[in-house]
């Protein structure tokens, strides 16, 4: 699974994640691409206003998003597709 970030230095809330994501880098199989709203071209990924944003990636094809401060068990539940797997597979 892919999982594309884009947050801003100055962010609090992206803080936080970056925290959160840390504690489960080890845990779980996944390839994280960091982009900074505020330098990068990140309008592709259409991220709105809110951040951080997380896009989840499956096969190429974007299977969720978070916008803002989550918890930890939200986002291992995409991880491990308890969000997803009845809509993708």
């Amino acid at each position: 699974m892919k999982v594309v970030k884009i947050s801003s230095l100055g962010c609090p809330s992206c803080i936080i994640m970056n925290n959160v994501i840390n504690k489960i880098k080890n845990t779980y199989d996944f390839d994280i691409e960091d982009f900074d709203y505020d330098f990068d071209d990140v309008e592709i990924f259409n991220p709105g206003k809110i951040l951080p944003v997380l896009i989840f990636y499956k096969d190429g094809t974007e299977i969720a998003r978070l916008c803002g401060e989550h918890k930890k068990e939200e986002i291992i539940n995409i991880l491990e597709g308890e969000v997803w797997k009845k809509y993708y597979t």
